[in-house]
């Protein structure tokens, strides 16, 4: 379980890894390329999303897209 927090109800909210999927965006800046890192998770029909480290990121086995 993996918490997130829903603004549109403004609660945090508990979703199962089943319900998870990780992304990885690069982009380049004037100094070099800028890595973040997201878990994606689905309640009531809508996707949260939750900005984590890149150990974190690593260690969450779920399923990634691109």
């Amino acid at each position: 379980m993996v918490e997130f927090y829903d603004v549109k109800s403004r609660k945090k909210v508990k979703i199962s890894e089943s319900a998870i999927t990780k992304k990885k965006m690069t982009k380049k800046t004037k100094s070099g390329t800028q890595t973040r890192y997201a878990l994606i998770g689905t309640h009531d029909g809508r996707n949260l999303w939750k900005f984590v480290n890149e150990e974190l990121y690593n260690k969450t086995d779920v399923k990634e897209v691109k």
